[in-house]
C-alpha cells in the first residue's frame, strides 16, 4: 500500500455519490473557531490573546509575537496550531507583565480580539475542540445531499482519518517518514524527524481504520480493542465483543487505534490480528516506532451543532469536533472529493502536531 495520502485509498463510511463542490475558494470560506477546555477567570499572571488570523499559519504568528513584543517562545502558550489557508481564532498566552508592549504587535491579517486574564500558562491540548464553518461552492449536489449526509455522521459518528494535512505537500510526509524509520534520511534536525515518523503513525492508523470500515466494523467491537467510553474517556479492553459492541451501536464507546511507540501495547487477539495487517501493508512492525511515545486515538468522532445553509453556488456546512479531529474526514464524506489532497501546502513542521501533542488539526 502507498504511503502517499490519497483519500480514494481510505474506505468512505456513508454511500452517497457527494455533492463535489470546491473549497477555500476565498480565505473566508473555510472558517475555525477554537472551544477552550475551561473558562477564563480574568485574573492571574497570564494573559489570554484571543487572536484571529488570516494567510499565517499559528508558528508565524508565535514567531512574530516573540520577536516584536520580546517574550521567550517558551513562554508563550498556545493550545492548538491552526493552518493558513482559512480565517482562524484561536487563544494564545504570554506573561501578564508584557501587556503594555502588546501595542508594538502589528502583523497583516492578524487581529487581537481581545485579552484577558488568567492563572496558568495556556498549554498544548487544552481546548475542547473547533468549530468549523465551511463554505462549498460550485457543487453539483445541493444542501440537501449535504444534509442527508450530515445527519447520518451526527448520529453514527465520522471516521477519524487523519486528514491530508498530517502528511503534508503532495501527502509525501510519510514516505520521507519511512526514510527516516530505516535509518536511510539525511535529515537530522529532531523536530523535522519526529513530524515525519507521526505521518507513518497516521498512514498505519488510516489504514486500519479503513479495514474496519472495509469489513463493518465502523459501529461494533473486536476482541482485544482498546475501547473508549465517549462520556468519561475510560479506555478499557474488550474481552467480550458480543456483549460490548452494543454499547458502540448505541454511541456510547468506540474501538481504539494504536499510534505505535515505547509507550503503547499492539492490539491483542482479533483486534491485533487487524492491526497485524495494516501495519504488513507497509511492511513495518511495532517495533520500528520505539523512538516515538505513542498513543491511542478514537476511531470515530461525533459532530456536535451541525448545520447545512444552502447558498446560491452550494451550501455552507456548521459542525464542531473534538480537538485532534480533521474537518476534512467530515467534508470528504459528503463531498466525496479528494478534500485538500496534495494542492495545498497546509501542514508541515512548523504547524502540524505530533503524537506528543493534540494529534491532527483543522
Amino acid at each position: 500500500m502507498s504511503l502517499v495520502f490519497e483519500w480514494t485509498a481510505l474506505r468512505a463510511l456513508t454511500e452517497s455519490a457527494g455533492t463535489g463542490g470546491t473549497l477555500r475558494g476565498e480565505a473566508q470560506d473555510f472558517r475555525v473557531e477554537e472551544v477552550g477546555a475551561y473558562p477564563l477567570s480574568g485574573e492571574g499572571d497570564h494573559l489570554y490573546l484571543h487572536v484571529e488570523k488570516t494567510g499565517h499559519t499559528t508558528a508565524h504568528v508565535l514567531r512574530e509575537l516573540s520577536a516584536q513584543v520580546g517574550v521567550r517562545d517558551r513562554d508563550i502558550g498556545v493550545a492548538g496550531l491552526k493552518d493558513r489557508h482559512a480565517v482562524t481564532t484561536q487563544w494564545l498566552s504570554v506573561p501578564a507583565r508584557y501587556e503594555r508592549r502588546l501595542g508594538e504587535f502589528a502583523l497583516d491579517g492578524v487581529r487581537i480580539l481581545d485579552t484577558t486574564r488568567h492563572g496558568n500558562k495556556l498549554g498544548m491540548g487544552h481546548l475542547r475542540g473547533n468549530r468549523f464553518v465551511v463554505r462549498v461552492r460550485d457543487a453539483s449536489g445541493g444542501a440537501a445531499e449535504a444534509e442527508a449526509v450530515l445527519n447520518l455522521l451526527v448520529a453514527g459518528g465520522v471516521p477519524n482519518y487523519f486528514g491530508p494535512q498530517r502528511f503534508g505537500l503532495g501527502g509525501l510526509n510519510a514516505e520521507e517518514g519511512l526514510r527516516v524509520l530505516r535509518g536511510e534520511s539525511r535529515l537530522r534536525d529532531p523536530r523535522v524527524r519526529r513530524f515525519l515518523i507521526s505521518s507513518v503513525q497516521s498512514a498505519v492508523f488510516n489504514a486500519f481504520l479503513s479495514l474496519r470500515l472495509e469489513r463493518g466494523l465502523f459501529a461494533s467491537l473486536l476482541a482485544g480493542d482498546m475501547a473508549k467510553k465517549h462520556d468519561t474517556g475510560g479506555v478499557f479492553l474488550v474481552e467480550d465483543a458480543a456483549a460490548e459492541s452494543p454499547r458502540a451501536q448505541r454511541g456510547e464507546v468506540s474501538a481504539t487505534g494504536t499510534l505505535f511507540g515505547k509507550k503503547t501495547k499492539p492490539l491483542t487477539q482479533d483486534a491485533g490480528a487487524l492491526e497485524a495487517e495494516a501495519l504488513a501493508l507497509f511492511d513495518l512492525t511495532p517495533g520500528v516506532f520505539a523512538s516515538r511515545r505513542g498513543d491511542r486515538r478514537l476511531t470515530r468522532v461525533f459532530p456536535e451543532e451541525a448545520s447545512v445553509t444552502p447558498q446560491e453556488d452550494g451550501f455552507v456546512l456548521a459542525f464542531t469536533l473534538p480537538k485532534g479531529s480533521f474537518a476534512t474526514s467530515v467534508l470528504r464524506e459528503v463531498m466525496k472529493t479528494e478534500v485538500d489532497s496534495a494542492e495545498l501546502d497546509i501542514a508541515g513542521p512548523d504547524d502540524a502536531e505530533t503524537d506528543d501533542d493534540v494529534g491532527g488539526q483543522a
